[in-house]
């Protein structure tokens, strides 16, 4: 931490001019605030759903399911994805812990949907990528 105090104020006395012990303190408190905001709550649960898509089945799926703006039935999902039933199961539950996808039982068939959440995140993605 020492390290990191010391670059922390000599890049105060670059932007400032000089610096002060009492101003390398003040930006530590400024940068505790920020940190403090976020929460680990909150980085566990991004963590999480950022982990959820890293995997290219289950980013796969998700792309499917925002595409399709409805829900399809687990046989459809089945088509896109080359894995195994128990494999589609597993990535499909990750998603639905993850806050990317819903599902329902509709008879005898299970169907997904994107959240919001999964929306959000590939419209970001794809605003994300130069052309």
């Amino acid at each position: 931490m020492a390290r990191a105090t010391e670059r922390l104020q000599r890049y105060l006395e670059d932007e400032l001019g000089e610096c002060r012990n009492e101003d390398v303190e003040e930006r530590l408190d400024e940068l505790s605030t920020l940190e403090a905001a976020i929460g680990p709550e909150q980085v566990n649960t991004e963590l999480d759903v950022l982990s959820a898509l890293a995997n290219e089945t289950r980013y796969t799926l998700v792309r499917v399911l925002v595409a399709a703006e409805a829900e399809l039935c687990v046989c459809e999902l089945h088509a896109v994805v080359d894995v195994t039933e128990s494999g589609l199961s597993h990535a499909l539950s990750g998603l639905v812990e993850a806050g990317l996808v819903e599902g329902r039982k509709d008879g005898r068939w299970k169907k997904y949907r994107a959240t919001n959440r999964a929306v959000a995140l590939v419209t970001v993605l794809e605003g994300s990528v130069d052309e």
